[in-house]
């Protein structure tokens, strides 16, 4: 078992060694209340496997990780909350704002425009779509299998 599972956060709730406001789970995945919302209903999706992120999360798993927040941002969209939207989102790299090193899937209600979740981006030394492109499609396929 590596270090980094024994002290992985989300590793410790799978286990139930830290509670959780459990929403809803499934043999493989996960669903329960972030303790630092943006927004009510702010909820994390994660597989029951150890992975760091997105990309490195095995296809099964991701797979059903997938499905239980669909069916949890269905849950909070008919819910007494009434969201006006739902943003998901997952951050990969610590650049990018992951904190814990466990993929897991944001589900964050958005109730207003300026509350809650918000995105901006600079655009800043950006290449051509084209040049983009075949930057892209130099890489070989992965290992994994993308079909569902």
């Amino acid at each position: 078992m590596s270090n980094t599972k024994i002290n992985c956060l989300f590793c410790k709730i799978i286990n139930k060694e830290i509670p959780c406001n459990l929403i809803e789970e499934n043999a493989y995945a996960m669903a329960f209340l972030d303790i630092n919302p943006a927004a009510n209903g702010h909820t994390l999706v994660i597989p029951k496997k150890h992975c760091i992120d997105f990309v490195h999360c095995d296809d099964f798993y991701l797979k059903e990780t997938m499905i239980l927040a669909k069916s949890v941002a269905d849950k909070i969209e008919k819910s007494d909350l009434k969201p006006w939207g739902i943003n998901f989102l997952s951050n990969q790299g610590s650049i990018a704002g992951q904190v814990i090193f466990h993929f897991h899937m944001h589900i964050i209600p958005k109730y207003a425009k300026n509350e809650g979740f918000t995105y901006s981006a600079e655009n800043k030394n950006l290449l051509d779509n084209d040049s983009v492109l075949k930057i892209i499609q130099k890489v070989k396929n992965s290992k994994n299998n993308f079909a569902f």
